[in-house]
């Protein structure tokens, strides 16, 4: 079992930053994909980044040059550094772990989740 715990949420108003951490369970989290997800009022639960454990990136397009995603192995942490954020960006932000159990298999895990509000 992996535990993740998401912070750094809250309200911002539109054009400002905030930093989410998520802290993860377990003694083998330098070989996790970690993943950061959104999920707005009514609407599914979509991805916005990823990242290896080798370090490779990837985000959602509606986010590149505004998220940076990353990870810090020696504290089981991983960041989404958010900035010029926008009403749209409102949502409750979950810390996804895809944990390997066997060779091409991986077992997920989510975090309770987090809210994110740009309003002015």
């Amino acid at each position: 079992q992996v535990q993740l715990v998401e912070s750094g949420g809250g309200l911002v108003q539109p054009g400002g930053s905030l930093r989410l951490s998520c802290v993860a369970s377990g003694s083998s989290f330098s070989i996790y994909a970690m993943g950061w997800f959104r999920q707005a009022p009514g609407k599914q639960r979509d991805r916005v980044a990823s990242i290896t454990s080798t370090g490779s990136t990837n985000y959602a397009d509606s986010v590149k040059g505004r998220f940076t995603i990353s990870r810090d192995n020696a504290k089981n942490t991983v960041y989404l550094q958010m900035d010029s954020l926008k009403p749209e960006d409102t949502a409750v932000y979950y810390c996804n772990a895809e944990v390997p159990s066997r060779p091409g298999i991986f077992t997920g895990y989510w975090g309770q989740g987090t809210q994110v509000t740009v309003s002015s």
